[in-house]
């Protein structure tokens, strides 16, 4: 079981207790957007005239409403989406779930969708959650009472349509991108349950720094910050002392969130002093390369809820800056975990992370290239830089011949070893010398074939 799953878990068994003493279905549920209006976030997919909000409006032209595949990670309104779907047009709304249905499931609601289609002329939606788990032949079933709209069919998937969803089906419906919810997306979710009748009903309130917390661990996921608060307000409830008068709003303090969740609050501040100094000490640990105060860092970033993407840049910044050479595979790495933390998202981008940190952490470093660019940069400023030479200004153009442009340059591949003796620095800076490699790791190997080009360009070996 993983840590995330031991959250969910943690957070369930409270809130549910707290559901079965108000006698309601858990908080997530019943606070379930019942209109555009009460939705939070995804402005970009919900714009006046988008396709999503077209085919909610029951506004999707003549030749009827698409399909739509919807992509994106937990808690931020892929089931929602579907509702509304079914409810702002009066359409008929039936739920499978690709973990447990399968293809006679799916004919069974083509069967009715066709009956509810001829006698009561209404539409059927069919929300599939989880698709990426439907094997090929599985998804192929659903394609012909897509093609013939049958139904609307809306899909979610928390995995990239690309690779888990048959291209006939793609081609036959709008891909919808959803993303994780902001900070203050989910402070209107939570004040809004607090407060609505379908919620909490005015009947706790929650102290600024669990608030806070809550939107950390929540990590742009609405169901959890609903789960999480529930479970919170369970706990909070317990403490009361007897003979509490019932009329008094229940204060949640951070230490029933803590309580709740399982989960420490991290004395972090993403815009603020803590943002910085944690991320120039995970930079310093690995260029130190102490692997476990680097891996420590990290994880007081991801246990904060810093945006791992974030996290990731900065690791490919190290792996250019401090590593360099020395060992060129760890900007591979670096770059490697930047996009698949982009495309998997956490928890599982904090693995991916801390393979790219401790690798960084523990290759051979080098600061030789940055320190090369930088003193090439100071000697531009500096003005330092004549003319180009002209062997090597361009030639292909009209009149560059009569201009002496590309005169004796030597193409390099018809030399001994393809290295071509002639000058290449402007005139001034003929004995400029920019990258000294280092003796450690792949660039040592760098050092004594750098060496070696020198002597075949007739230049003066760097005495460094």
């Amino acid at each position: 079981m993983t840590s995330d799953d031991l959250f969910g878990a943690a957070s369930a068994a409270q809130g549910e207790g707290y559901a079965a003493q108000r006698g309601a279905a858990p908080l997530a549920a019943r606070m379930r957007p019942a209109s555009l209006e009460e939705f939070r976030g995804q402005g970009d997919v919900l714009r006046t005239g988008s396709p999503v909000r077209r085919l909610i409006e029951g506004s999707a032209g003549a030749a009827g409403p698409l399909s739509a595949i919807i992509w994106g990670p937990p808690g931020t309104g892929k089931t929602t989406l579907a509702h509304l779907v079914a409810t702002s047009a009066d359409r008929r709304f039936v739920e499978l779930s690709a973990v447990t249905a399968g293809v006679k499931d799916v004919r069974a609601v083509m069967d009715a969708a066709v009956r509810e289609r001829d006698l009561y002329g209404r539409q059927t939606v069919l929300f599939l959650d989880e698709i990426h788990r439907f094997t090929k032949a599985q998804q192929d079933a659903l394609l012909p009472g897509v093609e013939n709209r049958t139904v609307i069919l809306v899909a979610a998937t928390t995995e990239n349509p690309s690779f888990s969803i048959i291209s006939p089906l793609l081609s036959r419906s709008i891909l919808v991108t959803l993303t994780p919810l902001s900070d203050k997306d989910i402070r209107e979710v939570v004040d809004s349950a607090l407060t609505d009748e379908r919620g909490l009903a005015a009947e706790f309130t929650l102290d600024d720094d669990a608030l806070e917390h809550l939107v950390r661990v929540a990590g742009g996921d609405a169901r959890r910050a609903l789960t999480s608060l529930e479970a919170a307000a369970g706990v909070a409830l317990d403490g009361q002392p007897a003979g509490r008068h019932t009329d008094d709003a229940v204060t949640i303090t951070l230490g029933d969130l803590e309580q709740a969740v399982a989960h420490a609050a991290v004395r972090y501040d993403r815009a603020g002093d803590q943002h910085h100094d944690v991320a120039s000490a995970l930079i310093k640990s690995m260029r130190g390369s102490d692997v476990n105060a680097a891996l420590h860092y990290l994880a007081r970033m991801l246990e904060a809820g810093e945006d791992p993407r974030f996290i990731a840049r900065r690791v490919v910044i190290a792996a250019s800056e401090d590593v360099g050479m020395a060992d060129p595979t760890a900007l591979q790495t670096a770059v490697a975990a930047m996009h698949a933390v982009a495309q998997v998202g956490m928890p599982e981008a904090r693995i991916i992370l801390a393979q790219a940190v401790v690798h960084n952490s523990l290759a051979p470093k080098s600061n030789a290239a940055y320190a090369g660019v930088n003193a090439a940069i100071a000697d531009v400023r500096a003005g330092r830089g004549g003319a180009v030479p002209a062997h090597l200004r361009g030639s292909g153009y009209a009149g560059a011949e009569r201009l002496g442009h590309g005169a004796g340059y030597v193409y390099a591949h018809d030399e001994p070893d393809a290295v071509a003796r002639q000058e290449y620095l402007p005139d001034d800076l003929a004995d400029a010398s920019y990258y000294h490699p280092t003796d450690r790791g792949f660039e040592d190997r760098l050092r004594a074939r750098l060496q070696w080009l020198e002597g075949r360009l007739g230049r003066r070996p760097d005495p460094r």
